[in-house]
């Protein structure tokens, strides 16, 4: 399996889990769980793309931009998690932020999937593309356990 792939698995489970977590209300258990579940599916991914596809990017010109921007759009999103973790969940603001930390996420899939991996797919070997799917799944991995 190359890269790509290995995040693009990520990003429909994480796709799905937003779309559970919309259909949530009030401060119930199932959105506590899938809220848990989301963040450390997101945590877990990001810092295994920024410690293996984004660090392998930067070493180009051609993926340095794109990386950096990557970069920093984890970071957004690990502020909206914060400003959910210190709101009610029983609020209507959780629901706001939470549909604020779905299209924040999937603007960064969509940016991922459609403009990043094409100029990372011209910069990396097929060797690299499959080390990379490897040594992203076993960082994620260490951070889900």
């Amino acid at each position: 399996m190359e890269i790509f792939e290995t995040i693009r698995r990520d990003h429909e489970k994480q796709r799905l889990l937003m779309k559970i977590l919309i259909s949530t209300s009030g401060d119930s258990e199932s959105r506590r769980q899938y809220f848990a579940e989301l963040k450390e599916e997101l945590q877990a991914h990001a810092a295994a793309e920024e410690r293996h596809f984004y660090k392998t990017l930067m070493r180009s010109d051609r993926t340095l931009e794109q990386s950096r921007h990557g970069i920093h759009e984890h970071h957004e999103i690990d502020e909206l998690i914060a400003v959910l973790d210190e709101t009610e969940m029983s609020s209507p603001a959780w629901l706001h932020y939470m549909k604020q930390l779905r299209e924040k996420v999937l603007h960064h899939l969509e940016e991922e999937e459609k403009e990043v991996f094409q100029q990372a797919g011209h910069v990396l070997s097929g060797v690299e593309k499959r080390d990379l799917a490897d040594d992203f799944e076993e960082e994620k991995q260490e951070h889900l356990s």
